[in-house]
């Protein structure tokens, strides 16, 4: 295709048919809520169309693209809002619709950027609302309530509820607290760009209407994960996991898994019942414990698994937020190996002694 053709061509990534579902439904689920609730609210019965069509344009920004900071609960409602009684302001001025329709939007504008509530429909809602004003019925004040307001507070809702139970984090990602309870940040983030460093970068780049820091972040760390996974030469679990494993029954009795803890200085065992893995029992779980009738059973705590083929990129992300000490490799419910943070640690210890741009085989 010549380069002209293509600057005019699609530029988004094919979407999956599941998401744009979701998102169709959604958005059809939405403005029903909000045309039956706003109907009642008018005493119009529900034979009357309660909506404004602006309502379209933020429930596709609501429903399709929900972590957009121009879709986000604040910006719907008090764009709108104050796009409607920029517009009726307009028209309580100016008499002449030639110049009332541009001047509403550039107000409505105005006031989205001083109060940092940017939401494109709104742009559509002071248009709408001028439009209506030389019309046979022209709107009043309440117009900016209801429909206006309450409207897109109803679309808000029906969003949050909709995203939320389909998957999706409506409102958009604000940074997460350390999963310890201290100031710290996660162990993945400790060497990435703060949250003011990112927000400046954004506003440096003129892109803070676009994605929100939390999601910049998330979007950083999945790429140094993938450049890492191609630092590591595609190493997977299987290539350096442990396979000769020390495992503990279910009712392994309390001195029993102590004596494996000091026979074999793990700080990690897995706990096999049936031929099924069960999960992992932590050394720092014996501590101050005297009753001999304890067993493995009321010890062992779930772990997220893995699977042999796991980048060892990945099973780094599984390990780095401290909430266990290793990685069971599971094949149909059954343990085949374990990757422990030393592993890791041996692994990359390793890879960073190799000469730049050179890969050495797999870590045993």
């Amino acid at each position: 295709m010549p380069a002209i053709f293509a600057k005019f061509g699609p530029v988004m990534a094919a979407p999956h048919a599941p998401e744009v579902l979701r998102a169709a439904i959604g958005a059809g689920l939405g403005l029903l809520v909000c045309d039956i609730a706003l109907s009642v609210l008018s005493g119009g019965g529900l034979a009357h169309l309660a909506l404004i069509a602006p309502f379209g344009a933020s429930a596709f920004l609501i429903f399709v693209v929900p972590n957009s900071p121009l879709a986000q609960p604040y910006s719907v409602v008090a764009g709108n809002t104050l796009a409607a009684l920029a517009a009726l302001g307009t028209v309580a001025l100016v008499a002449s619709p030639l110049v009332a329709a541009p001047l509403a939007v550039a107000l409505a504008i105005a006031a989205m950027g001083a109060t940092r509530s940017f939401h494109p429909p709104a742009g559509a809602v002071a248009l709408a609302t001028v439009i209506a004003a030389h019309g046979p019925q022209p709107p009043a004040l309440a117009f900016a309530i209801t429909p206006v307001a309450a409207g897109s507070a109803l679309l808000v809702a029906t969003g949050i509820l909709w995203n939320r139970a389909t998957g999706r984090v409506y409102p958009f990602r604000q940074p997460a607290p350390s999963p310890h309870g201290t100031r710290d940040a996660a162990p993945e983030r400790r060497l990435a760009l703060a949250a003011p460093d990112l927000a400046h970068l954004l506003d440096r780049l003129r892109m803070t209407a676009n994605i929100g820091v939390e999601d910049l972040a998330r979007v950083i760390t999945a790429a140094e994960t993938e450049a890492a996974a191609r630092h590591l030469g595609g190493l997977t679990a299987a290539d350096i996991m442990s396979r000769d494993l020390v495992t503990a029954s279910p009712d392994a009795p309390l001195h029993t898994l102590a004596q494996e803890f000091r026979t074999h200085r793990f700080k990690t065992l897995p706990v096999i019942g049936g031929g099924r893995f069960l999960g992992l029992l932590d050394q720092s779980a014996l501590l101050g414990l005297t009753d001999p009738a304890t067993t493995a059973t009321a010890l062992i705590t779930p772990a997220r698994a893995a699977a042999p083929d796991t980048t060892a990129a990945a099973l780094i992300d599984l390990l780095s937020d401290g909430q266990q000490q290793a990685v069971p490799i599971l094949e149909q419910g059954r343990l085949v190996g374990l990757v422990t943070r030393t592993d890791l640690i041996t692994l990359l210890a390793a890879r960073l002694r190799e000469p730049a741009g050179q890969a050495g085989p797999p870590v045993a």
